[in-house]
């Protein structure tokens, strides 16, 4: 039976639902009108032709991207929630945060990230270059973890695996080290140590070269501006 009643909204979820399984080669507005289980004339009706749905997705994301917020007791709890907050928001929609991309709005999409990044940087008593690296840094860490994660998880199988490979003598004789090497690696506990570890070090008290020791060395040609954005693929 065809459905009558329908909402721009209820579209978008259901598109959004597509690419995300699927990938945006999947939105066609036929199997997008099945799926709603209403007539093609009706999506067109709610959100136009299909580069305007991809066009309102992509909205729509950058959008939900907008809600994280910080959330602890210090600045290093909030900017740890932040960066754990993006990258469950990028692992969740792939597809959707290569749309954004593709249309150029990758820097606004982490811009309200970044401010919240950016208040807590001041809020630690960072200020100028020093806090616009820890707020790049942190960015770049989240996003060049998910692309490793995504890409771990999309090669195929490896022979030897790492089990195979890891004895005692490789480990340096350390069997302890040699085992735990062997094991599946644990992404969620290795994020939030990678992660501590930065924030820990970006926030660390003292002076400035006590703060951030990996800064390079202007008089060794070395620059500390970064410029641009990461962005998952």
């Amino acid at each position: 039976m065809t459905r009558t009643a329908l909402t721009g909204e209820e579209v978008l979820t259901a598109a959004a639902r597509l690419v995300r399984a699927h990938g945006p080669g999947a939105l066609t507005m036929r199997r997008l009108a099945t799926e709603l289980g209403t007539a093609v004339t009706s999506i067109y009706w709610h959100v136009g032709n299909r580069e305007s749905l991809l066009d309102a997705l992509v909205a729509r994301t950058v959008q939900e991207m907008g809600a994280i917020r910080p959330v602890g007791a210090t600045p290093h709890a909030r900017i740890v929630s932040v960066a754990r907050a993006l990258r469950t928001a990028l692992r969740e929609r792939p597809h959707l945060i290569a749309m954004v991309h593709e249309r150029g709005l990758t820097e606004r999409m982490f811009w309200p990230a970044q401010q919240a990044l950016v208040h807590e940087a001041h809020a630690a008593g960072l200020r100028g270059e020093l806090a616009a690296e820890a707020v790049r840094a942190v960015q770049f860490q989240v996003v060049g973890y998910v692309l490793t994660e995504r890409n771990r998880e999309r090669s195929p199988q490896q022979h030897p695996s790492e089990g195979e490979l890891w004895d005692a003598p490789g480990a340096g004789d350390d069997p302890a080290l040699a085992r735990a090497l062997a094991a599946p690696a644990d992404t969620e506990r290795l994020f939030q140590v990678s992660l501590d570890a930065l924030v820990g070090c970006l926030l660390a008290p003292g002076d400035d070269a006590a703060k951030a020791p990996w800064r390079p060395d202007p008089d060794d040609g070395g620059s500390v501006a970064v410029s641009g954005g990461p962005y998952p693929q």
